[in-house]
């Protein structure tokens, strides 16, 4: 039997369900294609098509070493498999299950299409805690454990099958210049989990929530998580492993290891909720809100804020940070969506694809149902507005990542630092080195706060999100651990509503 393993977000030979079942049955043709109408998608950007040529590189290296080399074309995937069809014929088409875009999502549709045309048959090998075709989440967090303690696949002793031609990959992104973008491939992905579990994220639950911090403390891997360099199983259990090692010590582990295993889950709870409804990548999750903010956006504002020149210094370090390094941490990344969205009152599918190509680690299924909860359109999340002001003294209290990245600042004194507006001195920065804010801070979260809350309503508003409960809403318990309760109740006995079963979450960025 001869099988096409159809390489996708899953960049690794390790942990490789798909690799190794092909490997099993007989011959094997690994194949990556680049496809150009993908690269032209609004949400994908130089710096991922980098990481991912670097991640492809090393992938066809490590198979070349098991036996045969990696196939990588470029075209559309039925293209790429019609011609592998007509000069080499293959029985079978294996890869992983992908929650992506909607994009994504039909280009499967024509593979399906192309394979059952040419009595082929294409399998789908779940890869992480995500379920298809879930009907509501009572019962999820079993069967999202289970698989991660499942046993991790053995890369194949060798592989057999034909060698083929590869082509040669032209850029198909325009250059994007982000020159301290983390290095796509699998060995970097092990480095990091290596100095994660042993040195950098001791102090992890700490450290995570600040810029300055967070840039060492946090493991780094979302990049690697995201393209599949690593698997989710094995992050969850090498931590796993590691909190064997320090049981019982008294020095700051316990925590953290804790912490970053309840982001690994957080991580497949959210790609659940795109798995489950993929039109939350273009509508908002309570219609509710559909109409909430204006669909053509304020050109200046938006602007403003993609370039980081709001006016509001904390605000604008973190968007420079990010334009040129492809990474920020958790908070901040809440942060910025959650300025856009009320405080400029923006709406959140425009600022959603500015993020989304900043990102080196844009997930889809992580990226889209956060936009929304930080953007107050799921009906059922709190309100959270986050005040700028606040943030930047609380997460840059020395001021130093703020004035690093925002430098025509240097002569506002630190206590003014996050607010220079209410300096004495204001008139000699403000609307000469650097902008003046582009909203009053207070008021526009006091303005965006009443429009919010002015939908929630009404027993229509109610009854629609009791659905959204059902289906998205985590179950958990007090402490904020996943639980498979199905008596509401009792959770709500425990202190737990389904308004705030998402409201405090957070991923290892």
């Amino acid at each position: 039997m001869r099988t096409v393993v159809w390489f996708k977000r899953d960049l690794r030979v390790s942990d490789h369900p798909a690799l190794a079942q092909a490997a099993a049955q007989g011959e094997v043709i690994p194949l990556y294609v680049f496809e150009p109408d993908y690269w032209a998608q609004p949400d994908v950007s130089g710096r991922q098509f980098d990481f991912v040529v670097e991640s492809v590189r090393e992938l066809g290296a490590e198979l070349q070493a098991l036996g045969v080399p990696l196939v990588v074309r470029v075209g559309s995937v039925v293209d790429a498999l019609q011609d592998l069809k007509r000069s080499f014929a293959f029985d079978a088409i294996l890869s992983h299950e992908e929650t992506g875009s909607a994009w994504t999502y039909a280009r499967d549709r024509d593979v399906a299409a192309w394979s059952a045309a040419n009595g082929i048959v294409w399998s789908e090998l779940a890869q992480s805690g995500v379920v298809r075709r879930l009907n509501g989440r009572d019962g999820w967090a079993k069967q999202r454990n289970a698989f991660l303690r499942q046993p991790q696949v053995d890369v194949p002793a060798g592989l057999t099958g034909p060698v083929l031609p590869s082509d040669d990959v032209p850029r198909l992104v325009a250059e994007d210049h982000c020159p301290d973008r983390q290095r796509g491939g699998r060995q970097m992905a092990l480095s990091l989990l290596g100095s994660f579990l042993i040195e950098r994220g001791q102090s992890y639950r700490k450290d995570m929530s600040s810029p300055v911090t967070g840039e060492w403390s946090c493991s780094r891997l979302s990049p690697y998580l995201a393209f599949g360099c690593l698997s989710g199983r094995e992050a969850s259990q090498a931590a796993a492993a590691r909190q064997r090692e320090v049981k019982g010590t008294r020095e700051g582990w316990g925590g953290s290891l804790k912490s970053f295993q309840a982001r690994l889950a957080w991580r497949d709870h959210f790609m659940q909720k795109l798995e489950d409804e993929p039109v939350l990548e273009h509508r908002c999750l309570h219609s509710a809100y559909e109409d909430m903010r204006p669909k053509v956006p304020d050109e200046e504002r938006l602007a403003a804020w993609e370039k980081g020149e709001t006016g509001m210094p904390f605000v604008d370090a973190c968007m420079r940070y990010l334009a040129a390094t492809g990474w920020m941490n958790f908070r901040m990344r809440s942060m910025l969506m959650a300025v856009a969205s009320y405080h400029l009152w923006l709406d959140w599918r425009v600022t959603g694809l500015h993020l989304a190509r900043q990102f080196t680690d844009f997930e889809p299924g992580i990226h889209w149902p956060q936009s929304q909860m930080q953007s107050g359109t799921t009906g059922v999340n709190t309100v959270r507005i986050y005040n700028p002001v606040k943030q930047g003294k609380d997460q840059d209290p020395t001021g130093v990542f703020t004035r690093r990245w925002c430098p025509e600042l240097v002569d506002v004194p630190d206590e003014f630092l996050q607010e220079p507006w209410a300096w004495d001195g204001a008139d000699t920065v403000l609307g000469k080195r650097y902008p003046a804010p582009v909203v009053d801070v207070l008021d526009a979260a006091r303005q965006a706060r009443e429009k919010v809350w002015a939908v929630r309503r009404g027993a229509a508003f109610r009854d629609e999100a009791k659905r959204v409960i059902h289906k998205h809403a985590s179950r958990k318990d007090s402490q904020g651990h996943f639980v498979d309760d199905r008596n509401p109740r009792k959770r709500y006995k425990a202190g737990v509503s389904p308004a705030q079963d998402t409201r405090q979450m957070g991923f290892d960025f």
